[in-house]
């Protein structure tokens, strides 16, 4: 057995997170393509005919296929970085929930629809967020010497 010192793992953590940062930003990238790409695309077709809603269903299921083939397609050294990149999602998602959710003390005149699925994201994306934390914290305890 060889022995890895803990500035090697550091090493080999920061690289596998880099890496996953780009993929990331690569999956992004390629999702905005296909995204302006659909839009044009149905825009030429329909001339401009498209109700926004089917639209945004068309990309959020385009997103959802994308989302998969990219979480799938990681190697498992890459999780631990990938649970990280997901917990910023979500606390992006958690901001944009409130926000749902507060919006009739702004606006004054705010959906409840609106409020109700902003709540329901709330409590997805912080369960997400917890959950992420709780297996982060498990697969680094793996590496911590028994003692």
């Amino acid at each position: 057995m060889t022995y890895v010192s803990p500035q090697q793992l550091i090493d080999k953590a920061n690289a596998a997170a880099e890496a996953a940062h780009q993929s990331a930003h690569a999956a992004q990238a390629y999702a905005d393509q296909v995204a302006h790409g659909l839009a044009g695309a149905v825009h030429v077709a329909t001339g401009g005919a498209i109700d926004p809603f089917v639209f945004r269903l068309a990309i959020f299921a385009l997103a959802v296929f994308v989302g998969y083939y990219v979480v799938w397609s990681v190697t498992p050294a890459l999780h631990t970085p990938l649970m990280s990149v997901t917990n910023a999602i979500s606390s992006v998602i958690v901001v944009g929930a409130l926000l749902s959710v507060g919006v009739h003390l702004s606006a004054g005149s705010g959906s409840i629809l609106a409020r109700i699925f902003g709540f329901i994201a709330l409590i997805l994306a912080s369960v997400n967020i917890f959950g992420g934390f709780l297996v982060t914290e498990r697969m680094l305890a793996m590496y911590k010497k028994k003692g």
